[in-house]
This record gives C-alpha cells, sequence and structure tokens, in this order.
C-alpha cells in the first residue's frame, strides 16, 4: 500500500506582517479623517445651535441663495453662489473701498497673525476674502469674510487652504484684530452657529454697529453646512 504525504507549506510571516501593517495603516486613515468629524459633531456642532440668541433671530432671516456644489472648486469664492439669482442679498447701499484693496487680521487664540483680507477677490488659496458690497473695517455695518478649511490636524495658520480649519473652537469674548488704513480694530465674538449652505441671509447689512463676520465650512474638511462666527467692534 502506498501513502501520500502532505507537509504544509510554512507561512510566510514577512507577507503576514505586511498585510497587517497596510491594515493598520488604512484603519488609521481612516480614522483620522472620519474621527475629527465626529468629534467636531457631538463636542461643538450641538453648542453652536444653543448659542444662536434673538438677534440672531432677527438679523439672520434664514432665506437666500443655492452654495456651489461639492464637485465645483470650493477655493474659488465665485463657486460657493449661483450667479444672476434675483434671491441674492442685496447691500442696502454701495460702500467704498477709499482705494484700499487689502487689510490684515489676526485671531490671536487660533496664532493666525496678519493673515491678508482682499476685499473682493475670488481666490481663497492664496487669501481670506471679503465679500464685495460688505461693510469695511470700523464702518457701520457687517463686514463679512470668508476662509477656507480643511481637516483640523492639517492646520497651519500660515496657509490660507487651512486657516480657517479651527474657527470653530473660538470662544465668545475671544479677541479678532484687523489692520486697516493703519488703524487697528479690536472685534469681539459674541455668537457662533451653523446655517444651511442655502443660506446667504449672513451677508446682508445692519447699521445699527460696526460688526464683522467669518465664514467657512463645516465640520472642518467637508461642505455640509456653513460655520459663522460673529464679532462686534470694542474700544482698546
Amino acid at each position: 500500500m502506498t501513502y501520500a504525504y502532505y507537509k504544509k507549506k510554512p507561512v510566510n510571516t514577512n507577507k503576514k506582517w505586511l498585510a497587517v501593517s497596510f491594515f493598520v495603516f488604512g484603519f488609521f486613515l481612516l480614522s483620522s479623517a472620519v474621527f475629527p468629524i465626529l468629534q467636531f459633531q457631538f463636542s461643538y456642532s450641538q453648542k453652536f445651535n444653543q448659542l444662536q440668541n434673538p438677534l440672531s433671530t432677527r438679523f439672520y432671516n434664514r432665506s437666500g441663495n443655492i452654495l456651489g456644489e461639492v464637485s465645483t472648486d470650493l477655493t474659488q469664492l465665485n463657486n460657493w453662489f449661483v450667479a444672476d439669482s434675483s434671491s441674492s442679498p442685496k447691500p442696502e447701499s454701495q460702500l467704498s473701498s477709499d482705494g484700499i484693496s487689502a487689510y490684515r487680521l489676526s485671531i490671536p487664540s487660533q496664532k493666525i497673525q496678519d493673515a491678508t483680507v482682499i476685499v473682493g477677490s475670488m481666490d481663497l488659496k492664496k487669501s481670506l476674502i471679503q465679500y464685495p458690497q460688505t461693510a469695511l473695517p470700523g464702518q457701520l455695518g457687517n463686514a463679512v469674510i470668508f476662509g477656507h478649511s480643511v481637516l483640523p490636524q492639517f492646520f497651519n495658520p500660515k496657509s490660507y487652504l487651512t486657516i480657517f480649519s479651527t474657527l470653530y473652537r473660538l470662544k465668545q469674548g475671544d479677541e479678532i484684530y484687523v489692520d486697516y488704513d493703519n488703524i487697528k480694530y479690536k472685534y469681539l465674538v459674541e455668537e457662533m452657529y451653523e446655517v444651511k449652505p442655502t443660506d446667504l441671509s449672513i451677508l446682508e447689512q445692519r447699521f445699527d454697529g460696526r460688526y464683522l463676520t467669518l465664514i467657512t465650512c463645516s465640520p472642518p474638511g467637508t461642505y455640509l453646512r456653513r460655520l459663522v462666527i460673529k464679532a462686534k467692534i470694542v474700544d482698546f
């Protein structure tokens, strides 16, 4: 009688560890993207909605236009809005820039120092952008500034692609400084909240005070909502 013997081929430990390494690396990449968004949802997003007060209800009427689709390049501000829509907010007055097209913005708590704000530009890769026909710093009205954001772990206060990634960490009473036309203005954060991407009422003007509004995408790294930081000017 003939007997057959089968010898089990030894497992290649190098391939095994390579597979485990790829799995761990993939899990790390996935969690590094998903965890900050989930943390934002549970830790911050609920808080923002609770911070609204009656001033917000009067000032932001939740009407508006449609922002750009995710498939568009949202580093270009003109892609955030549908052009020539009759529902877009209309400024109450034509505001002059006095020939000044750029100024500086600093947020000490977020280590943002002398970031360039360009009035009426469209490229968020190169600067922060003040939306045209909104009030200039120091004037009565609402100066509206847009900035780009990504996942917070990639935050770099010197990169305009990431500069507003940690804006959600601001607290009421935090300081924002603006250097415009050789004058330094100080603003204090009053409100933080989110709006839907279809809401353009944040561009509207009111002239009972001097306001500053910062806007970016929310949660950071997504285009689901818009984070709104509203500040009011104070004396030094």
